[in-house]
């Protein structure tokens, strides 16, 4: 049972620590990546602002041309210096008072150098298709770059004026398409260097992390058998010293009852000769429990195919006496022919402990039995009418010598170990038992795997 809970505790701790890998991992590259556009498409946008044609006039406020264009002898189609920005005259920029430069993008705090000033939009890359009214081709700028070649961007760009969109991306270039009255311009960003980054990032991040990982893996196995080796010992001494302890006591206890036996009959009825002998009955039955809490934890039973419906079946027929007795009922619902593998004798004590746990604190006339097939599985369920069980006790219902009502008194020989041996049996079979209450029913159900061992 500790090894079993020894898996769950470290797949739990690995899977939270991957999970919370893989969110912040998501969470910081998802950051990166939207500042990395905000900042991109910002230096984009200041770059089609900047933008400007031989022959346009230009506002001297903000360095974007105006709305009205001017007549001009000069060539047009001449793209302008690619930055927006030059020391001094430049084609395409206009007469602007000295050390006077193009205003302050919308956006920039005060102290800080305006957009088309910062080094990084000094260094990047901007390419620019124009087309005139008719859409023909007035101007290409390829960054003086090999990446792309004019006929390349023009193709580009007759593909995003065709789909109608005013920005987006397109492979690794961010785009921005400006409709202004006597020509539309295209201009893209390449996103190729500033991205790489990224990918870097996440490469080092998935290396480095999962190094990380399978590190913490393999640590926290190694100390969670340091740390639990200890208790699984202490349990597994434990068990023993029950079983021990439970043999040796039966040796004397058949003693004890005997010479009772001899001496009531020499003697005749006795008050305290048959306190004896009641106690002697007790401890006999706690014993016996004890054995077969033993054995159907440590032991490897002897598994077989048997019909589970049969076994059901009679020990409904066994306790339906007991339930007469106590003015209850027990209404089933079985499944015919509900085959499976598993050991006889610890199936038909499983059965024989929740019918006996229904009957003994049911509150109603009725008890409710029931044998399906789900699946791969045969569920069999036990139901009684009672009070609801608190959750904090719900928890420990399976554990040795545990009572609900802890200051009822034993009233037959019950001591608390029959529900942990029913789960003992559950999980030798590869199974599991649960319980449930709502609505005024407590209900216990045993699910047992149909295969074959």
């Amino acid at each position: 049972m500790f090894k079993r809970s020894r898996k769950k505790i470290i797949l739990a701790i690995m899977g939270s620590l991957i999970l919370l890998f893989a969110v912040t991992l998501s969470v910081i590259l998802l950051a990166s990546y939207r500042e990395i556009r905000q900042e991109n498409r910002a230096m984009l946008q200041r770059y089609v602002e900047l933008y400007y044609l031989e022959g346009e006039t230009v506002s001297p406020a903000s360095g974007t041309p105006a709305d009205r264009p001017v007549q001009s002898d000069a060539p047009v189609g001449e793209p302008p210096d690619r930055t927006g920005v030059s020391a001094g005259k430049s084609p395409g920029m206009p007469d602007l008072p000295a050390g006077e430069r193009p205003g302050t993008p919308t956006g920039d705090p005060p102290g800080r150098p305006p957009l088309d000033q910062k080094p990084d939009y000094q260094l990047a890359t901007f390419y620019s298709v124009v087309f005139d009214e008719d859409d023909s081709v007035i101007a290409v700028d390829n960054g003086e770059k090999d990446v792309y070649s004019e006929e390349e961007l023009t193709g580009i760009a007759g593909d995003i004026l065709a789909s109608g969109s005013a920005s987006g991306r397109s492979g690794t270039l961010t785009y921005i398409v400006d409709r202004r009255p006597n020509y539309t311009l295209v201009a893209f960003m390449d996103n190729t260097v500033s991205e790489s980054g990224l990918s870097t990032l996440l490469r080092n991040v998935l290396t480095v992390g999962g190094a990380a990982i399978l590190i913490m893996f393999f640590l926290s196995l190694y100390l969670s058998k340091r740390i639990i080796r200890p208790l699984e010992e202490n349990d597994q001494k434990q068990k023993q010293f029950i079983s021990d302890a439970s043999h040796e006591l039966k040796t004397p206890l058949a003693v004890i009852g005997a010479n009772a036996e001899m001496l009531s009959r020499e003697i005749g009825g006795n008050e305290w000769l048959a306190n004896i002998q009641y106690e002697n009955d007790r401890m006999d039955g706690l014993i016996r429990q004890l054995l077969d809490l033993s054995r159907a934890e440590n032991a490897e039973p002897q598994m077989e195919p048997v019909n589970f419906s049969r076994i059901v079946t009679g020990e409904e027929l066994a306790f339906e006496m007991l339930a007469f007795e106590q003015g209850k009922t027990i209404q089933s619902d079985m499944e015919e022919g509900v085959q499976l593998t598993g050991n006889s004798t610890q199936l038909t004590q499983i059965v024989s402990i929740l019918l006996d746990n229904a009957i003994r604190h049911a509150e109603g006339s009725e008890i409710g039995l029931t044998l399906k097939r789900q699946g791969h599985a045969a569920v069999l369920t036990v139901i009684n009418d009672g009070e609801a069980i608190p959750p904090e006790k719900l928890t420990h219902l399976f554990d040795r010598f545990y009572r609900v009502d802890e200051a009822r008194t034993d009233n037959g020989h019950h001591y608390g170990l029959g529900l942990s041996i029913a789960k003992a049996i559950a999980e030798k079979h590869g199974g599991s038992i649960s319980v449930s209450c709502s609505g005024g029913k407590v209900r216990f159900t045993v699910s047992l795997p149909i295969k074959k061992r």
